[in-house]
C-alpha cells in the first residue's frame, strides 16, 4: 500500500513516525558524547511511538487490511526465501 493509498489519518501517523524517529537519529551522539535528551523525553519519545504503532495498527485492523510495512536496511532483500530443512547439514561438534 502507497503512502498516497493511506487514509489522512494514517499518512499523519506515519509522517510523525518518521519525524520523531529522525530527531532521536540526528541527536544520537558519538561514542563517548553526553546525550542531550533527558531519560524523561527519551520515554515520552518512546511512549509517542508506541501510540502512533497501535492506532497505525487499529485503523489497518478496521480496513480489514494486514500491515506488511517492516522495517528494513537498504541493502536487504524483501523477498524471503524458503530453505528446506533437509538441506541444512549438521556439524559435529568438535
Amino acid at each position: 500500500m502507497s503512502f498516497e493509498e493511506l487514509s489522512k489519518e494514517q499518512q499523519i501517523m506515519v509522517s510523525m513516525r518518521k519525524v520523531l524517529t529522525t530527531v532521536v537519529k540526528e541527536l544520537t551522539p558519538a561514542p563517548g558524547e553526553v546525550y542531550p535528551l533527558t531519560k524523561r523525553t527519551v520515554e515520552d519519545i518512546r511512549m509517542c511511538l508506541a501510540l502512533i504503532a497501535s492506532r497505525e495498527k487499529e485503523l489497518f485492523e478496521e480496513k480489514g487490511v494486514e500491515n506488511k510495512m517492516r522495517p528494513h536496511y537498504i541493502d536487504e532483500s524483501r523477498q524471503s526465501k524458503v530453505v528446506s530443512i533437509d538441506s541444512l547439514k549438521r556439524t559435529k561438534p568438535k
